[in-house]
């Protein structure tokens, strides 16, 4: 009985417990996470482990994200999660995503991760087509993120195809052109190998400096009304509040910067902005919902309070954040320099050895023809050195018979037959046996010469053999093949060659240097800037002829338009602020 209370006692205990967590399942651009939250944790407490887990410090340009009926709602930092609008069944999904947006990419952005999360959200939304993109700057684009996924471009390895499963470009744009996926490839690929050299975290930040102009980049959008009962556009993004008619999200038609706004408000559905000029009168609009006010307030409130907040001194923490940044930009600037040289030795090492392999091929190939050559040289004095004592053998052998035809004349001479007839056969015999003796004694002394030939050409062959000799004993005795000189220290070490870890301190010098190296960078940018333009314009001059005129949406109109009129996306802005407070505000009302 008291078993059985205590492990229902225990059971309780265990459900109290899981009623007191829920589950998150946190949804961001590069992978999915889980946690056991707790029911009392606020906004915060959850957002912080979020960022925690993901190395993030950069907290404030991010926030958890999450749908409501046909619209969607940030969680709130300071209210608890179960007490908002989340999704009730578990696990509760959120998406982590980029709230708010930088003025300027390279300036703002501290960290690798938030650089990292930055570009893949905006790349995203530029193939999702949330953000216009025309086609050239989508080509360009599209080559940096082929090099900050794979590097530098090589050849023997990124053939052609390498590409074809990769989602790089809007479909928009592909069905803009008649152009083929290896023709796209293709561009894609001639911009992709000019970047040689950049690292990943590079060639996000340039992605992301060619994207942050783009019209439609950091913009939240609302449909609006004004007290006329226009249908506009409301876009709010970091520089300010924006007025669009609503077939033209590229263009605005009027622009309020931060800093000429005092208040903002509203009430139901009504929106209120107060501008800082007292002569100029608070304009109001209407939105479609309430939920949509309450976003586009929080909305304004964050942009405001970034827009403020980089216009004044840095605080101590993202000073140490920027000093950190620039001491690991500093170490990796000395890393990426010690790889490269480390690389161009290598590459150095194997063309020395390259070069040793195909000289001992030639020494070998070298050798063996000499080799082959001695063989014959051999082969050839043997049998000359076998013809000549055949022929002293023959040459003896007619001597030999020669004498024996000259005892048998004598034999003949002293034997004369009495007869006539005998005497007449004799002198014949004699005859025959004189010209054989003759004949013998021309075959002698012939066989005799030949004999002395063979002999000179056995003394050729010999010699021959003697050079053929020498020649391979040279060959096999010349020094190898001496490489350019690497000193064993600077080569890497997984080539065989000894060598010793190379270290590196961090001094004033070095940090003086780094910080002359960005100045003269922002030298350099206006130059950078026109380079960029011009690259742009010779993408666009290219694939212009391939273009189907019939399939240009709204938008590709519209950034025409604006591409013949010189106007972009800063002049735009500037010229719209030209004019005063008050003067914008009436324009607004009589839209």
């Amino acid at each position: 009985m008291a078993s059985t209370l205590a492990s229902k006692m225990g059971l309780n205990s265990l459900r109290r417990r899981q009623a007191r967590n829920f589950n998150v399942k946190i949804v961001t651009v590069d992978a999915d996470l889980e946690f056991s939250c707790e029911t009392k944790w606020k906004g915060k407490d959850l957002f912080e482990l979020v960022c925690r887990t993901l190395g993030l410090r950069e907290t404030w340009f991010f926030g958890l994200q999450y749908s409501v009926k046909d619209t969607v709602a940030w969680l709130k930092m300071d209210k608890k999660v179960l007490d908002q609008d989340v999704p009730k069944e578990e696990p509760i999904i959120l998406n982590f995503l980029a709230k708010f947006y930088p003025e300027n990419i390279e300036e703002e952005l501290v960290q690798d991760i938030t650089q990292h999360l930055f570009f893949l959200q905006v790349k995203k939304k530029i193939l999702e087509e949330e953000v216009y993109c025309p086609p050239e700057a989508s080509v360009l684009l599209a080559s940096y993120a082929v090099q900050a996924k794979y590097g530098d471009y090589d050849p023997s390895v990124h053939k052609p195809g390498f590409l074809a499963q990769e989602e790089l470009l809007p479909k928009r744009v592909i069905n803009l052109y008649q152009m083929t996926a290896e023709m796209w490839e293709e561009r894609i690929t001639v911009c992709y190998a000019e970047h040689r050299g950049r690292t990943r975290d590079e060639a996000e930040m340039e992605y992301l400096k060619i994207a942050q102009d783009l019209e439609m980049y950091g913009v939240n959008y609302f449909f609006i009304r004004n007290k006329k009962g226009t249908d506009l556009l409301l876009g709010v993004d970091a520089l300010g509040l924006h007025i669009y008619d609503p077939e033209n999200k590229l263009t605005p038609k009027i622009s309020f910067p931060w800093n000429e706004i005092r208040n903002i408000s509203y009430s139901d559905r009504e929106f209120a902005i107060k501008p800082l000029d007292k002569k100029a009168d608070v304009f109001k609009f209407n939105s479609s919902k309430l939920r949509v006010n309450k976003l586009i307030l929080q909305l304004c409130i964050g942009n405001h309070d970034l827009f403020m907040r980089r216009r004044r001194v840095d605080s101590l923490e993202v000073q140490q954040m920027k000093a950190q940044a620039r001491e690991e930009k500093a170490r990796k600037q000395m890393e990426r320099q010690r790889l490269e040289r480390e690389k161009h030795l290598r590459e150095e090492a194997e063309r020395a050895r390259d070069e040793l392999e195909r000289r001992l091929i030639q020494l070998q190939d070298e050798a063996h023809m000499a080799n082959e050559a001695l063989m014959r040289s051999e082969e050839t004095a043997d049998l000359l050195a076998e013809k000549a004592q055949i022929a002293e053998e023959e040459a003896k052998l007619l001597a030999q018979k020669a004498a024996e035809a000259e005892q048998e004349m004598q034999r003949i001479k002293v034997t004369a037959i009495r007869s006539e007839e005998e005497k007449r056969l004799i002198e014949q015999k004699m005859l025959e046996a004189e010209m054989l003796a003759l004949k013998m004694a021309q075959e002698s002394e012939r066989r005799a010469k030949e004999a002395d030939q063979l002999k000179q050409d056995l003394q050729e062959a010999r010699e021959s053999e003697r050079r053929a000799k020498h020649k391979l004993l040279e060959i096999t005795s010349k020094t190898p093949y001496s490489a350019p000189s690497l000193s064993p220290s600077a080569l890497p070490p997984d080539l065989s060659f000894s060598t010793e870890n190379l270290s590196f301190d961090f001094k004033d010098t070095d940090m003086k240097r780094l910080s002359m190296e960005i100045e003269k960078e922002k030298v350099e940018y206006m130059e950078k800037s026109k380079h960029l333009q011009e690259q742009l314009n010779e993408l666009k001059t290219e694939i212009e002829s391939l273009k189907l005129k019939e399939r240009e949406t709204h938008l590709d109109i519209l950034h025409n338009e604006n591409t013949e009129r010189g106007t972009s996306k800063q002049s735009n802005f500037k010229k719209l602020t030209l004019q005063s407070t008050k003067s914008r505000v009436a324009f607004f009302e009589e839209l």
